[in-house]
């Protein structure tokens, strides 16, 4: 069995990769163990310099790693090199908190003394995708070895350059052997890495199909368990809202990484009376993007990252303008070669529909329009997801009441919903459980210890 790297610019297969035997992989879950030990050993500025030798890295080869990305899975320029940089970005967020976020905390009890310790667990597994295969990786891998864990990485099979280059960064700024690996192993593998007992936890970034999988091989092993699953974020406009700020983030949001993005702006609620001006507004935006090379600077809107995903899409669309919703902007698949899909609006979606019920993972924005704002939120939180939200609107006081409302992991009021290295991240209901970033993402991979002297 091989892995493969096809441009998605192109469709042409550039390169194929073996993956693992047996003996690999147990060679590897071994050198993660025997550097257990010591690398919980290290002190916290040890473990924050080599991150900032991480990020030096990261920055002093951009050029390099971005452009393996966009190889790989079709990222534009200028957002591949926002990438790499929060990369950097999250290993010196670390390297500098992460002593403060693990400190002891003293707690008063009927104790002479007593206080919480936050200790490392050992060998934290982490599945992780390829639609931001960089940083999606460092930002589970800062706080958690910066905790004292050491990491192995099943990567998505689609990206297993991106995977390579990550490990060699970790090899260039110093890390010990065995602290952090790349497995090239399958998806069918990965349960049999999870049952390990050299692994002591497991994170997923992926499909909420993926996380059940992953969620009941950790349970069965009774093995702590993050996961980062899909989104299907609602994006509520009010009659007041400033609609050309709105449209405008609007359209950031929904084709960043050619909407590819779990935390994209997926479904535009719009009140009533202003859905007409609205979608005019995001139409004329929309239709002004320019599709194609990635690597060229002038492009706004690459290609999909595989073939399979575009006729997904496709097919979703389809199904839901059959059941009666409508093109607002009729894109679709592009002539030529590669996987580009053109930038499509369908309106007047509703229940029932694809566009409605699941996650649209591509650069289509679907319309639902509501009577009023109450309505507005009983179709945002009338999905099964629960990753993300937006409120817009310039009454900031209803804006933050109803954010609050939203069934959600993260609601923003007026602005674009994104992760932040200073503040946690995750989802609810079929978003997935746990948190990343922020002190709350290194406390996950900790065991929270209660210490008791007298």
């Amino acid at each position: 069995m091989t892995m493969e790297t096809i441009n998605p610019t192109t469709g042409e297969r550039l390169k194929t990769f073996d993956v693992w035997n047996e003996r690999q992989i147990e060679a590897a879950l071994a050198d993660a163990a025997a550097a257990t030990a010591g690398w919980q050993a290290t002190t916290f500025a040890e473990r924050a310099r080599l991150f900032r030798n991480a990020a030096a890295e990261l920055r002093n080869n951009a050029a390099h790693y971005a452009g393996i990305i966009t190889l790989e899975m079709g990222k534009i320029a200028r957002e591949v090199r926002a990438e790499v940089e929060k990369c950097a970005l999250g290993c010196e967020f670390y390297a500098e908190n992460a002593a403060t976020f693990l400190r002891d905390e003293k707690i008063e009890s009927d104790a002479s003394s007593s206080y919480v310790a936050y200790l490392p667990l050992g060998t934290v597994l982490a599945i992780m995708p390829w639609n931001f295969p960089f940083w999606q990786v460092f930002r589970f891998a800062a706080p958690s070895l910066m905790a004292g864990n050491t990491a192995v990485l099943k990567h998505a099979s689609n990206v297993p350059q991106c995977a390579l280059a990550i490990d060699e960064i970790f090899h260039k700024a110093g890390f010990p052997k065995g602290v952090f690996r790349t497995l090239m192993i399958s998806a069918a593998q990965t349960e049999q890495v999870i049952a390990d007992p050299r692994i002591h936890a497991v994170t997923l970034t992926g499909s909420d199909a993926a996380g059940r999988k992953v969620a009941a091989a950790a349970g069965a092993n009774l093995k702590k368990s993050v996961l980062e699953l899909g989104g299907s974020d609602a994006f509520i406009v009010l009659p007041d809202a400033d609609l050309e700020l709105a449209a405008s983030i609007g359209v950031a949001s929904r084709f960043l990484n050619c909407g590819q993005s779990c935390i994209a702006a997926k479904r535009f609620i719009l009140v009533d009376s202003i859905a007409e001006s609205f979608i005019e507004l995001f139409r004329h935006k929309a239709h002004a993007l320019r599709l194609g090379d990635p690597a060229r600077e002038d492009t706004e809107l690459g290609p999909m990252a595989r073939a399979d995903l575009r006729d997904q899409l496709h097919q979703q669309v389809t199904d839901s303008v059959t059941a009666g919703a409508m093109f607002a902007l009729h894109g679709g698949p592009a002539a030529g070669p590669g996987f580009f899909f053109e930038p499509t609006i369908i309106d007047h979606v509703g229940p029932g529909m694809h566009a409605y019920e699941e996650e649209l993972f591509g650069p289509v924005a679907i319309m639902i329009r509501a009577k009023d704002a109450e309505t507005a939120m009983r179709i945002a939180n009338d999905n099964r997801y629960g990753l993300g939200g937006s409120v817009w609107t310039r009454d900031v006081k209803k804006g933050e009441r109803l954010a609050r409302q939203l069934q959600s992991g993260a609601s923003f009021v007026n602005g674009l919903v994104k992760s932040d290295p200073r503040l946690p991240f995750g989802g609810i209901k079929a978003s997935g459980y746990g948190r990343e970033l922020s002190v709350h993402g290194i406390h996950e991979f900790v065991n929270i210890k209660t210490m008791w002297i007298k």
